[in-house]
């Protein structure tokens, strides 16, 4: 069995990176998309659902340098559910309504932001894991 979760949205934070004892780069950031639509009354509704992505080994670092706050990603990935619940994890918002969001664990960041949007996110769009740095032979400037 196999699944795949493809969202596209803005960074609500700026990545956290650690490492597990291993030695392994761990990077987690979160992601909103926002879907609008009209009601069955005819108000417009607009919804927000969170995602919070976590990236391994080089994509890890890749993403810690890059990707900022406001910038826009594609996430390729698969949904991790919550040990608790088997499902989203669940929260108590400041307003007292029920919050949730999803965690997933990413193979896949491709930045579409450009760098004015991103700040820095460039125009790199691909696999964040395959990506290598150019040597200074190869810089076309």
């Amino acid at each position: 069995m196999y699944h795949t979760l493809i969202i596209v949205g803005n960074v609500g934070k700026d990545p956290e990176m650690r490492y597990t004892p291993s030695g392994q780069a761990v990077t987690s950031f979160s992601v909103a998309t926002n879907r609008q639509y009209t009601g069955s009354n005819g108000e417009q509704v607009k919804e927000t659902m969170w995602f919070r992505v976590s990236t391994w080994g080089k994509t890890a670092e890749v993403c810690n340098q890059y990707v900022k706050k406001g910038s826009k990603v594609l996430v390729e990935g698969r949904l991790t559910p919550d040990k608790a619940t088997g499902g989203p994890r669940i929260w108590t918002k400041q307003d007292g309504s029920a919050g949730a969001s999803f965690e997933v664990t990413a193979n896949t960041v491709r930045f579409l932001s450009s760098r004015q949007e991103g700040e820095g996110g460039g125009m790199m769009q691909g696999d964040a894991g395959d990506m290598t740095m150019p040597t200074e032979d190869n810089i076309p400037f």
